[in-house]
């Protein structure tokens, strides 16, 4: 975990491959309690810090993350979310390349919590959703390519899901159909970059992270092919 922003209402903060967002069947120590650990000694405050999780990303992607300090912040985040109005862009390094360089990618999906999988299914399919995301190329190499995904819905697994299921899986994701494994187990999709107005003090907020050292070697050998 590394802090990327703060102030009196809310802490972003780059999570890393493994590292899980909120408390699970695990029993880890989430990230949640890792920042009111942070928020405690930082500030050397008595008696319980609060902290608030807005949303989550998987515990094999790496990324931005926003949690609230406050319970004003917390409710007001919420509702934004549900509103679609905070932005989130992500990077995918995915095996091989897209016909397409740059296109919307729509599917029906239905998520089973027994397997912790989400699956392409028809339409009239009970629990499906309908899922987008739009995708650009930004970078490609021999054998992998760099997208740039933006989720225009929200739904488990989604970028992964799709991206698999149109022929190109992400590095290193075996649930979803990857050659091999990362080291360390983490997969090839960063939350790169989120952008939403403050919930209190209205300013436009916009926190972005570094690309994974993988990704930094296509995108190091596309420029100089150009």
């Amino acid at each position: 975990m590394t802090p990327l922003y703060e102030d009196n209402h809310i802490i972003i903060v780059r999570k890393e491959a493994g590292e899980i967002v909120q408390g699970d069947k695990t029993g880890d120590t989430p990230l949640s309690e890792t920042i009111k650990a942070y928020l405690k000694e930082k500030y050397q405050k008595p008696g319980n810090v609060f902290c608030g999780v807005v949303h989550r990303i998987d515990r094999p992607v790496t990324g931005v993350v926003v949690f609230a300090k406050t319970s004003k912040a917390l409710s007001r985040l919420n509702e934004m979310l549900k509103k679609g109005e905070i932005h989130k862009t992500y990077w995918a390094m995915i095996e091989g390349k897209r016909t397409e360089k740059e296109a919307t990618i729509e599917s029906w999906l239905v998520s089973d919590g027994r397997t912790n999988k989400t699956r392409v299914a028809d339409a009239a399919t009970p629990g499906a959703k309908l899922s987008k995301l739009h995708y650009r190329v930004i970078a490609e190499g021999d054998r992998y390519s760099i997208l740039e995904v933006t989720l225009l819905t929200g739904r488990k697994h989604q970028i992964r899901v799709q991206l698999s299921s149109t022929g190109t899986p992400i590095k290193g994701d075996l649930k979803y159909g990857a050659r091999r494994s990362n080291p360390g187990g983490g997969i090839s999709l960063l939350a790169k970059r989120i952008e939403f107005i403050h919930p209190v003090s209205k300013q436009p907020i916009a926190v972005d992270t570094d690309p994974l050292p993988e990704m930094t070697t296509i995108i190091g050998s596309t420029s100089k092919a150009n």
